[in-house]
């Protein structure tokens, strides 16, 4: 009978053991790592952005919720926010700062921590701004995707020239507070004696701003405008095509977002590439490769679209030799 009731208790033991084995496993296993992604514009016009660089994560076996958290920080176009969102990121204790499309989040970030890897997707030249050492051995904690879109101005300003070769006043919309604007402006002015365009500069800082600038602009009778990159911008793209519409000015965009929101033609890198690309590399460095050793990545194409609906609206004639190099048209 006590043999009967030793083993009772023996086999009660056993089984609150394993009972507790599975809880002691969940609790000892590792914490899930969170990437922190920094961007200067807006959570409702960055959903495509957004998807791209979780396909990116994807890629590497990453998936949101499952085994990795991702921490969003947005300064909805207050750049001067956007220090305080990274060292808030930081006490939040994130294991990577990704800034996908934001050359200022991607500073304040190497500003704010020399220890926690940072992956940035930039218009900019990387170099130029400090954020590495060289594109092929970025050194330090820093490293990314860079698509020199500030490079393109002159190579944007030719091809609309070629749409319009009898617009002699072109408008240069940019946002003074943007890195890439004075980069932008000297490319662009220095394309624009060699095709006889004269170029005028507007601005703009805010929503009223940007109403102002294309009022203004055609009152000087414009012929024709380029829009220069930045997330106020491309938060307001619907807005600013409508008033390309509106004010009947042919206009010239950075990225396809803007042809697609009714723009009428866009040439750049495939964005949506380039920030799947930094998933990518946010991907790699969580599974511990570092930064200093992942050089910068640069895009191998740039895609032009146009948007046959704009042009009919607009009552402009796409010369064919243009169409033909089309990647895309929206009809």
């Amino acid at each position: 009978m006590a043999i009967d009731i030793a083993r009772r208790k023996f086999i009660v033991a056993l089984g609150g053991t394993a009972l507790a084995w599975p809880l002691a496993a969940r609790a000892q296993r590792p914490a899930m790592p969170v990437v922190g992604y920094l961007y200067g514009g807006s959570p409702e016009s960055s959903l495509q952005r957004v998807a791209a660089f979780r396909k990116g994560l994807n890629e590497i076996g990453y998936i949101e919720g499952e085994n990795v958290a991702i921490e969003f920080r947005w300064a909805n176009n207050q750049i001067d926010r956007l220090p305080e969102l990274a060292t808030d990121l930081i006490h939040h204790g994130v294991t990577v700062i990704a800034t996908p499309a934001s050359t200022p989040a991607a500073l304040a970030a190497k500003a704010a921590t020399t220890t926690i890897p940072i992956v940035f997707g930039i218009g900019s030249d990387p170099v130029r701004e400090g954020l590495v050492a060289s594109l092929a051995r970025p050194g330090g904690n820093v490293t990314g995707v860079a698509w020199l879109t500030g490079e393109l101005g002159g190579k944007r300003l030719g091809l609309l020239h070629e749409l319009l070769p009898k617009a002699m006043h072109v408008a240069l919309l940019v946002n003074p507070n943007n890195l890439l604007t004075a980069p932008l402006i000297k490319d662009v002015q220095t394309v624009a004696p060699s095709i006889g365009v004269q170029i005028n500069v507007f601005t703009a800082t805010n929503n009223r701003e940007i109403d102002s600038a294309f009022a203004n602009l055609a009152q000087k009778r414009a012929d024709a405008l380029l829009v220069g990159g930045d997330a106020l911008f491309n938060d307001r793209r619907v807005q600013i095509a409508m008033l390309a519409v509106r004010y009947a000015v042919n206009t010239m965009y950075t990225e396809r977002d803007f042809t697609e929101a009714g723009g009428l033609i866009s040439y750049g890198p495939d964005l949506a590439s380039m920030i799947r690309q930094t998933g990518v590399y946010t991907g790699r460095v969580l599974k511990g490769e570092k930064p200093a050793d992942l050089p910068v990545m640069q895009p191998s194409k740039f895609e032009l679209v146009i948007n046959m609906q704009t042009a009919r609206t607009t009552g402009v004639e796409i010369p064919a030799t243009l169409l033909a190099r089309a990647d895309e048209v929206i009809e």
